[in-house]
């Protein structure tokens, strides 16, 4: 599934050999990997989120959807392609978040990339509809692109050309499959380097409760 604004798209070359392990971590957490795109500086603006869902880690479910912004103002469109014609007649955050809310469930942490750019779209665009935000923890796979393969620069296109995935920047969906994916080849590396996702991710639950 993917949703295509005419935007362009980065792939890796035909004859480039992917770095992802085969062996599969066992006892893989279940987490959903999420991005968003927003219409302009404000970060309830979003006006597209693409979500993929991992259980045992293999990836059962994904889902995007355009959002309608608070307002018409639209200055991201040279990079995700998208115009306020395009989200229009779309559901704004309030009326999207039972979905979205359900897709979450089940999920240990969250996962994107910068991701402290998601977990602000997510805070404020709850916030603007009188909505609880969730209180799972993120995982940036950016520090997690650094942290396994050292990986510089980390721009999601960097990290998808050194692991051969494929990666339509900027469309939703496309970035939040690349994160899943970064994240499921991370935890195949052997357990001294994959092992800091679940700690880190354990610990935060035992503090939340």
């Amino acid at each position: 599934m993917r949703i295509s604004h005419g935007l362009r798209s980065e792939r890796v070359d035909e004859d480039f050999e992917p770095r992802i392990p085969t062996a599969r971590f066992e006892g893989i957490m279940n987490f959903v990997a999420i991005d968003f795109e927003t219409a302009n500086y404000r970060s309830n603006s979003a006006c597209s989120v693409g979500l993929v869902k991992v259980v045992g880690g293999e990836i059962v479910d994904k889902a995007v959807h355009l959002i309608k912004p608070p307002t018409r103002e639209f200055v991201f469109t040279y990079v995700h392609g998208l115009t306020w014609k395009d989200v229009a007649k779309s559901p704004d955050f309030g009326n999207l978040w039972q979905s979205l809310a359900a897709f979450l469930e089940g999920a240990e942490f969250l996962a994107a990339h910068n991701a402290s750019f998601d977990k602000g779209v997510l805070h404020a665009c709850c916030a603007r509809y009188g909505l609880e935000s969730p209180s799972l923890p993120f995982q940036c796979t950016v520090q997690i692109a650094r942290r396994t393969w050292s990986i510089y620069p980390t721009k999601l296109p960097n990290v998808c050309r050194y692991l051969g995935i494929d990666l339509n920047h900027h469309e939703a969906l496309s970035d939040a499959m690349a994160c899943a994916q970064i994240v499921l080849a991370a935890n195949k590396q052997p357990a001294t380097q994959a092992v800091s996702l679940r700690r880190n991710s354990a610990a935060r639950q035992t503090a939340r409760t």
